[in-house]
């Protein structure tokens, strides 16, 4: 349907071969590799980035397997404890992982108060950013600690309509926003992600949010549509691909 590569950057891939925790009583249903390529069929999505869901803790067994079976094109998004050993990290790193996440919004990872310490420590290690889940209400309270780190991520513009200042100040300071779970925000997604992208044509990563996991509606063809239609070429380019190839470099030890 689309005449140019998509970089998918954030989907999550949910095996029940692997263990699950149920999050808040919340369990999800199956999304394997193959559902998720039969999903995005239409979308000609090239790469993209596997990121680990509150219900799936610190298990990196399935995002293994995953990145396996989908190739050198994709990248991981993981959860880890601070108490992962260097050799851990870079066993993970050589597999092809590219982040650790924070879900500050639904739990299931590291603790906040490790923020800074591990982030940086997986930085310094092998180049990892931070991608934190985190209602940009909540931003004042970490920024301190977001302006020490190299590179931050906020998933799904912020949520926030009251919080989107705070975002909007992070993204001066080089933060990326996943153009994301547009269901999720309670304002005008097009309006927010013009705004950023006139702060930064850099900042905004394009992803399916697929399987759209406790979100209001799940991904449509039109939030693509949004974006390609409303952006510039160069633009829209950069969202749904370049920024995003920049930032993970998949295929790059």
């Amino acid at each position: 349907m689309f005449d140019k590569p998509i970089f998918d950057a954030h989907l999550h891939i949910i095996d029940h071969r692997f263990p699950l925790q149920p999050n808040q009583g919340f369990l999800p249903s199956e999304f394997s590799v193959a559902d998720y390529q039969q999903q995005v069929a239409p979308l000609h999505v090239s790469g993209g980035a596997v990121v680990s869901g509150s219900f799936q803790g610190f298990d990196q067994q399935y995002l293994l397997e995953a990145l396996k079976q989908l190739g050198p094109a994709y990248v991981g998004v993981t959860q880890i404890p601070a108490s992962t050993t260097d050799e851990q990290i870079i066993a993970l790193h050589e597999a092809g992982v590219r982040a650790v996440r924070f879900n500050v919004q639904r739990g299931g990872s590291e603790s906040v108060k490790y923020l800074e310490q591990l982030g940086l420590r997986v930085y310094d290690l092998v180049k990892w950013h931070v991608e934190l889940y985190v209602d940009s209400r909540q931003l004042p309270g970490l920024s301190t600690t977001l302006r020490k780190l190299p590179t931050v991520v906020i998933d799904h513009l912020g949520l926030s309509k009251s919080g989107f200042k705070h975002l909007l100040q992070l993204v001066e300071k080089g933060a990326r926003v996943k153009a994301t779970g547009f269901s999720r925000c309670d304002f005008d997604v097009l309006t927010a992600m013009r705004q950023i992208t006139a702060v930064n044509p850099g900042a905004l990563l394009f992803g399916t949010d697929l399987p759209s996991t406790r979100a209001p509606r799940p991904f449509d063809i039109k939030d693509l549509q949004l974006i390609l239609e409303n952006f510039p070429a160069d633009i829209a380019a950069k969202i749904c691909r370049e920024n995003a190839l920049a930032l993970y470099q998949p295929g790059k030890s």
